[in-house]
């Protein structure tokens, strides 16, 4: 698997576990677990950005 690849594959995974994260957060009121999640999605963009331009240098 390219390295592009994987930066693409690995930032949706934290992208998702984000969504769940803050989703959980908002529903038991736990404002810390809520900021936890925003931020590991916005972690997963950037790693799934990252990849998307590794992968046009690699054309």
């Amino acid at each position: 698997m390219k390295p592009s690849t994987k930066d693409q594959s690995k930032g949706k995974m934290h992208e998702l576990k984000g969504q769940v994260k803050e989703s959980v957060g908002k529903t038991t009121r736990n404002v810390s677990m809520e900021q936890q999640g925003r931020g590991e999605k916005i972690t997963g963009k950037v790693e799934k950005n990252v990849g998307k331009a590794e992968k046009k240098l690699e054309k």
